[in-house]
């Protein structure tokens, strides 16, 4: 269950940061401070109320990761403009008035988030335009809004709204109509090109390998000259090419399902794998929070007492003995909390490791299995290209034979007259055919097999340097909290000096 924090306005917070810790946060409130950057907040995926208003924020960014945030308030900033809110799909109140906001390009881009239902943009430059109602601007182009700056929008108002604007939501309706188009087309063959790459068959599901073999082959051009009997040669080898290049086709398809079936169960294991410390991790920093909390506590009422007793008394002493042993065991706690979190990340970061070079292995058996299957194909391909070149041969050479009978050798393209009384050219002929067109094939063949090989160690590559900057991540992550705490404990006698000299004045 997730665990609802809410962290207080602090007057001296000038960034966001340290919020690693509190991967259950569900509320964020940060406002009344000298914030600038929304930024390290990207981890805070259960976050669902987020209040960052009245700081010094000019640009709506970095909150793509926060896919279950309800709540947004950016109220009393320095923005320019509404962007980056797109993906935020259960967003319902959104918040940005009293910014700088002077152009209505990106209001529109609010109809994307089909679940906002609240919206404030009052005090805006944009909201003081003369002649301009922006509040029947908002109401008539964004259909899923009930409430702008907290009024209700009736029925009629709505109506009359999309009269006034009718021409402007036409233009927008139709724009998003198209886009809307144009995303899912370019999602689907984005999609299906990824799934034909990563098959390594691309360019293989109809005529391109038959067409690739004829390009530039003067020679297989000079030989189908003949006519009929060429190309009834040609289109026998164009089937059996293209029944061999499905084959391939397929093959390639069928071994990507399974690859991707095993990558996603590698994938899955291994979040399962960084959730279980991720959750034994935070076990250990919230049993050191309670800790913390009862020790600040204790520690505040002898520091009040400090103030308040006399220097270099018996109590006096008697108190700072007290306060020291305090430090000490705080420090010891905080010394066991950083053993701890450091060999659970260690040992995660060891086991990823393995487990990455186990699933490289398995991965290359499948990757070589797949390749030498196709090679088979690419083998009968060869022989394909052989036939042809054998029957061509045949053919042209009873071509040229029955002009020789009918004594029509004005009939012979001139292409071909070399080859009446010279059967080595015929022969020099189709061997440079058959050379061009197993040429291609054994290309399209090594692409195959590089690009398969070069898949896996990209693969592992991008998996070790991923887990690399994990590790260097949370080692920073977890020095970065010991030093927070190390702060803490030692401004904890300015804090309370200072809260006594509020308290007396």
């Amino acid at each position: 269950m997730n665990t609802l924090y809410f962290i207080a306005a602090h007057p001296d917070i000038l960034r966001i940061d340290h919020l690693w810790v509190l991967p259950n946060l569900t509320k964020l409130c940060l406002n009344c401070n000298k914030i600038e950057v929304i930024e390290h907040i990207g981890m805070l995926t259960a976050l669902k109320e987020l209040n960052l208003s009245f700081n010094y924020i000019t640009k709506i960014e970095n909150l793509e990761t926060l896919v279950n945030l309800e709540v947004l308030s950016l109220f009393g900033n320095r923005i320019t403009r509404i962007e980056n809110l797109e993906t935020l799909d259960k967003l319902v109140i959104l918040s940005i008035g009293n910014n700088l906001i002077n152009v209505l390009d990106g209001i529109d881009r609010l109809r994307f988030v089909n679940s906002l239902k609240v919206l404030n943009l009052e005090g805006n430059p944009i909201a003081k335009l003369p002649d301009f109602p922006l509040s029947q601007y908002v109401t008539a182009i964004l259909p899923q809004l009930n409430y702008y700056e907290y009024v209700f929008i009736k029925d009629e108002v709505r109506e009359a709204a999309q009269k006034r604007f009718y021409r402007e939501l036409r233009e927008i309706e139709a724009k998003q109509e198209k886009e809307i188009h144009d995303r899912e087309t370019e999602a689907r063959e984005l999609a299906e090109a990824e799934r034909l790459a990563s098959s390594f068959v691309e360019h293989l599901d109809r005529q391109q390998l038959y067409e690739t073999m004829w390009r530039g082959d003067d020679d297989g051009r000079v030989l189908m000259l003949i006519g009929a009997p060429a190309q009834e040669l040609a289109e026998d080898y164009e089937k059996d090419v293209y029944e061999l290049t499905q084959k391939i086709y397929k093959l390639g398809l069928e071994r990507f399902n399974e690859r991707d079936a095993d990558i996603k169960d590698f994938l899955s294991c291994l979040e399962e794998g960084r959730q279980e410390f991720q959750c034994l991790g935070q076990k250990h920093i919230e049993e050191f929070m309670q800790y913390r909390d009862k020790t600040f506590e204790e520690a505040s009422v002898t520091l009040r007492e400090l103030e308040t007793c006399e220097e270099n008394g018996p109590e006096h002493v008697q108190l700072c003995e007290a306060m020291d042993t305090t430090n000490a065991q705080f420090d010891d706690a905080l010394n066991e909390l950083w053993h701890n979190l450091m060999a659970q990340e260690l040992h995660l970061h060891e086991a990823i490791e393995e487990s990455t070079l186990n699933f490289e292995h398995r991965f290359t058996r499948l990757m070589s299995s797949f390749v030498e299957e196709a090679q088979l194909y690419f083998l009968q391909l060869r022989h394909v290209c052989e036939h042809f070149s054998d029957s061509i041969t045949d053919a042209v050479s009873r071509f040229i034979s029955t002009k020789l009978a009918q004594n029509d050798l004005d009939a012979v393209p001139q292409e071909l007259r070399m080859c009446i009384d010279d059967r080595e050219s015929l022969v020099n002929l189709v061997d440079a055919m058959k050379a061009t067109h197993i040429a291609r094939i054994e290309e399209r063949e090594d692409r195959m097999a590089t690009r398969s090989k070069e898949f896996i160690s990209n693969y592992v590559e991008k998996l070790n340097k991923e887990e690399i900057e994990r590790h260097r991540a949370k080692i920073l992550e977890i020095n970065s909290f010991m030093e927070m705490m190390r702060k803490a404990i030692a401004n904890l006698p300015e804090e309370i000096h200072a809260e006594l000299l509020s308290e007396q004045e």
